[in-house]
C-alpha cells in the first residue's frame, strides 16, 4: 500500500484481556497484554485495508468513514470536543 492511514485506537480492559478498537473502521481485536492487543489490531486493520484495495474500494470505505487525505496519508477526523455525556 504506497498511502499510509492513520487511525484512531481505543483499548479496554475486559476481564483478562485487553480489547482494542478503531472505531471508525468498526475493527477490533484482542490480546492477553496491552502489547499483544496494539499488534493484533494493527494488523487486523491492515488485513482489511489491504482486502479493500484488491477489491478496488479503498477509497471509497476510508472516505466513508470520515477520513480526509493529506498528501500521501489518510487522516481520520478530528473531534472539536470530547466529552462523557449522560442520558437518562
Amino acid at each position: 500500500m504506497a498511502q499510509q492511514i492513520v487511525f484512531r485506537a481505543e483499548f479496554f480492559r475486559e476481564g483478562d484481556l485487553y480489547v482494542g478498537l478503531a472505531p471508525e473502521l468498526n475493527i477490533s481485536s484482542f490480546g492477553e497484554t496491552l502489547h499483544e492487543a496494539k499488534h493484533s489490531l494493527k494488523e487486523a486493520v491492515e488485513g482489511f485495508l489491504e482486502e479493500c484495495e484488491t477489491m478496488g474500494t479503498l477509497e471509497d470505505v476510508i472516505e466513508e468513514a470520515g477520513f480526509e487525505k493529506k498528501g500521501n496519508q489518510w487522516l481520520p477526523r478530528q473531534p472539536i470536543v470530547a466529552e462523557l455525556l449522560t442520558a437518562g
